[in-house]
């Protein structure tokens, strides 16, 4: 998909995503060694936007896998629709097993869940496995055949190899520690928070009509949020929202009713609040 490192930086700007030198460099090789990219760093720092801007530059359809405890290879890899199944049984009433079970156990069955579905077919996909993290151990067994060779085994129907192997992309927030035959498979990248120049650049770029010095305001209060000991600090996707909360209420400059006011939009814990609105000064920042 890119031909340089500086290609992907220019390419992901155009969709609005604004890439560290490492974060376009990861992504270059990643796409360059078909290996899929395993991406670490807080909530809200552009994990999973950043799957989506490397989808809409190559023109590829995203697949998502969005984990959560439980899910499971039904959710995950494909079931059988047991519905239709029963219907296809009921009108056979007068064919052995043998011949019913070849037809009930074929394609037109089958559901294809988002791994399989990111395999199949010749066009260009996105696959992304988004917070990785959330899932039971046991789901890392089932995404090792398929990041290791990009197969899946359906027992009925044989194995599944991919003709067109899609750009991977998993996210986690570090709240469990990944195996490492998960990680041994992909390339690594952590997306933590971005210095104050990118991050006015990503103000500016996603919040438009807001004015410079209130930008540069809005980003040194909120590394400001960032260096006191909250239960959560602002991301970037909170940082880019005040900025839009800010603009909506016609503010030119921040003072302290502002702030106060507007807090909820940044921090999410009542007791961080408290504790931003004793602690934050504006002149020192």
């Amino acid at each position: 998909m890119f031909r340089s490192v500086d290609e992907v930086a220019a390419r992901l700007a155009e969709t609005g995503y604004l890439a560290s030198p490492a974060v376009a460099t990861t992504v270059f090789l990643a796409d360059r060694l078909g290996k899929p990219l395993l991406v670490e760093g807080p909530a809200g720092v552009g994990k999973t936007e950043l799957a989506k801007a490397v989808a809409e530059v190559a023109g590829a359809r995203l697949v998502r896998l969005q984990c959560y405890e439980g899910v499971d290879e039904s959710r995950a890899l494909y079931e059988w629709n047991h519905a239709k199944q029963l219907l296809r049984i009921s009108a056979g009433r007068d064919e052995s097993w043998d011949e019913t079970r070849t037809d009930i156990f074929s394609e037109e069955f089958l559901l294809p869940r988002p791994l399989l579905t990111a395999i199949r077919g010749d066009d260009p996909k996105v696959l992304l496995i988004d917070e990785t993290d959330k899932a039971d151990v046991e789901v890392e067994g089932l995404l090792l055949e398929v990041l290791s060779d990009f197969q899946v085994t359906v027992p009925e129907l044989g194995t599944i190899t991919a003709t067109r192997r899609p750009f991977v992309v998993l996210t986690s927030n570090a709240s469990r520690e990944l195996s490492e035959a998960l990680r041994r498979r992909c390339l690594f990248l952590h997306i933590g928070f971005p210095d104050e120049e990118l991050e006015r650049r990503i103000v500016r770029l996603k919040v438009p009509g807001l004015g410079a010095a209130l930008a540069e305001s809005v980003v040194r209060v909120v590394g400001a949020l960032r260096e006191m000991e909250l239960r959560k600090v602002p991301s970037v996707a909170e940082t880019i929202d005040w900025a839009r909360t800010l603009l909506a209420l016609g503010a030119d400059t921040l003072d302290e009713t502002v702030v106060r006011d507007t807090l909820g939009v940044l921090l999410k814990h009542q007791d961080d609040i408290l504790r931003a609105a004793a602690k934050l000064d504006l002149d020192a920042v």
